[in-house]
């Protein structure tokens, strides 16, 4: 056999190989025995469900001039767990005076094996249900019939839309695997679109061609472009802690609606730009009034908060006199819905009524301030590349005071001076300016949060580990705490007990008292008895643990960890062993650290004598890593947790 002909049978072999691997068609609509027979999915064995093929049409009908999205899709059902998946759901917008869009030509199959036979089971029309979700949008769903572990669903139909304003968009990405996905768009000329594909899986098709004359119009016409789409391969999206927004990284394609042109030869600018949406935002909006309402707030602070020379503990009074006088009804409003007149006069408002308070009292009194607009974590991110000014949900107060910016946000009263919530680290912002255009500007917590352990513990020669700790947090760690605790030390301490159930906790002493301290502290006694085999002492010094498990569990992860804000973890203690027991075995020293420097953790232990000194300490550089850090985060934390629950330190009894 010469080499030319062995080469292509292996590479024929190994295709062959790789087609029975997998079992499933992937090449259409098509339901194929493999599709039937095969019942697992070797790529993602956590699958409950896997869409074999699915393909998406959108087109302006050239009789009704109405868009028209045809959707068909084929979906293996693995196990119980995918079920809800033969389950569709079809969201419907419904405008004034009568438009509306619809649903028509629903088709449905369920395939199964029986017997050794393919067995069909047909939608029935009469389980097609219609109802009305909220005051936009009708649903129309249904359920297929006759499902079970293993059946293959394909299902069709077309929604009809007289809203050219919302072209359909299609999501690539959603909670199964998916093998082929693919998306055909054609748009008129008429219609210019801003077109963002979102999300970190990359395109295998990406075509565009062009059609003359697709949609005429008496003597005018316009030509079509044709936009095809389609991705392989796609896994689920799975969500993990230190995530924002899921709407951020699913893989999908929108449209939002740039500029219309009429067959007249009229031309209307739908999408604005930023110096329009400016206007728009300070001349129309409820929130550009309101801004502007600076005597509504007059006579409302104490003269010697007025007369205060020193701009710094000026504005510091005004803001703890808005943050603990008025209430945060914890509404989200912003454009629309504000009143200065109804927070004063009510003492409770929306977010965005209490910081236009704290933003008009510090103007009126000389600080300089600015509203900054910005979109919640859960929210979403922000659209960069043209004004969605419906991406925005939230205003926070843009300070400079004495040549130092400070971040103001008075809904929660736990807050500290140029702290803002938690929900509002989403990383960029839009900044107003009412004599200049506006601009973006990054939003970052301004100090690290911190969590430590100090403390020093005594060995006895009664086998008794006993001795005092001193907690402390700052930043976002402490926000939590100083909520749940302040003031209530004996929860803390019924929580910590609960926690470590080996542990006697004895005098509590909660040092934080003030709700806008920028840490919460406790220190308390313990008492604790190491495991004990004959003369032999196994001493695990991490008492108390940052992480009781690896966040991180993903095999691979799509989309970047965002912790929200730069943070480390400290635990360093002081171990006297006593005389009568000899030091014989330490852990070893850990070091590991990020790429570029971006994070690490170390832990120490040195002896002196009979004394053990350790020092752990694990730190975050960066607020935000991007999906390459997974698999180094992943391993630093493998290290973190080994460290905490494998690290012990070995003593003898003295004969």
């Amino acid at each position: 056999m010469n080499s030319r002909l062995a080469l292509t049978l292996i590479i024929f072999f190994n295709l062959l190989l790789a087609n029975s691997q997998s079992g499933y068609n992937s090449d259409g609509l098509e339901v194929t025995r493999g599709d039937l027979e095969q019942n697992i999915f070797s790529k993602d064995s956590t699958a409950s469900a896997v869409v074999l093929y699915e393909i998406g049409t959108s087109y302006v009908d050239k009789n009704s001039f109405k868009l028209n999205t045809e959707i068909s899709r084929k979906i293996k059902i693995i196990n119980s767990k995918g079920f809800e998946k033969a389950t569709e759901v079809i969201y419907l917008y419904q405008g004034n005076k009568g438009r509306k869009e619809k649903v028509k030509n629903i088709k449905a199959t369920v395939y199964n094996i029986e017997n050794g036979n393919i067995k069909l089971s047909k939608l029935n029309n009469d389980n097609i249900i219609e109802e009305q979700y909220n005051e936009t949008y009708k649903i129309t769903k249904f359920t297929l019939p006759n499902i079970k572990e293993g059946s293959v669903i394909c299902y069709n139909y077309t929604i009809e839309s007289p809203f050219m304003f919302k072209y359909k968009g299609w999501r690539f990405q959603d909670d199964i695997p998916k093998l082929y996905s693919e998306y055909n768009a054609s748009i008129p000329g008429n219609w210019d679109y801003n077109i963002k594909l979102v999300g970190a899986q990359q395109l295998a098709v990406n075509e565009i061609a062009t059609t003359n004359r697709c949609l005429v119009s008496g003597r005018a016409y316009s030509n079509c472009s044709h936009y095809r789409y389609a991705m392989k391969d796609i896994p689920a999206f799975i969500d993990e802690d230190y995530m924002t927004s899921r709407t951020n990284y699913l893989a999908r394609i929108e449209y939002e609606l740039k500029t219309f042109r009429g067959f007249d030869g009229s031309e209307e600018h739908i999408t604005k730009s930023w110096l329009d949406t400016d206007n728009e935002i300070k001349k129309s909006s409820e929130l550009g009034v309101q801004l502007k309402k600076l005597g509504a707030t007059r006579n409302l602070l104490d003269a010697s908060i007025i007369n205060e020379k020193d701009d710094f503990i000026k504005a510091k009074h005004i803001y703890e006199f808005v943050q603990q006088n008025y209430t945060w009804n914890e509404d989200f409003e912003l454009l629309e819905n504000v009143s200065l007149k109804k927070i004063i006069k009510e003492k409770t408002g929306n977010s965005a009524e209490i910081n236009i308070l704290l933003h008009n009292l510090l103007k009126d009194n000389d600080i300089k301030v600015k509203p900054l607009l910005i979109s919640t974590r859960s929210n979403g991110l922000i659209t960069q590349l043209f004004p969605i000014i419906t991406d925005f949900n939230y205003m926070v107060v843009h300070a400079e005071i004495n040549n130092k910016i400070f971040l103001l946000d008075a809904t929660d009263k736990y807050l500290y001076f140029g702290q803002i919530p938690f929900r509002c680290l989403n990383q960029y912002g839009r900044l107003l300016d009412f004599k200049a255009p506006s601009s973006w500007y990054e939003v970052n917590a301004n100090d690290i949060s911190t969590q430590s352990f100090r403390g020093e513990l005594n060995f006895t020669s009664d086998s008794e580990l006993n001795g005092k700790f001193e907690f402390k947090t700052t930043g976002y760690h402490a926000l939590p705490l100083k909520k749940r605790y302040l003031n209530n030390s004996n929860v803390f301490l019924e929580k910590i007990s609960n926690d470590n159930p080996s542990i006697d906790f004895h005098e509590l002493n909660l040092e934080t008292n003030n709700k806008i301290d920028p840490e919460f502290k406790v220190s308390f006694d313990i008492e604790s008895n190491p495991d004990k085999a004959g003369n032999i002492i196994y001493l695990n010094p991490f008492l108390f643990h940052f992480f009781t498990e690896n966040p991180f569990k993903l095999q691979e992860r799509s989309y970047p960890v965002d912790f929200g804000y730069k943070d480390s973890y400290s635990y360093m203690i002081k171990l006297n062993i006593d005389h009568n027991y000899a030091i014989k075995e330490i852990p070893e020293t850990i070091n590991l650290t990020l790429p570029n420097n971006s994070g690490n953790v170390t832990s120490n232990f040195m002896v002196n004598g009979n004394t053990i000194l350790v020092i752990f300490k694990l730190t975050f550089n960066e607020p935000i890593y991007n999906a390459s850090y997974y698999v180094y985060l992943k391993k630093l934390m493998d290290g973190v947790i080994n460290t905490q629950k494998k690290s012990i330190i070995v003593l003898e009894k003295k004969q």
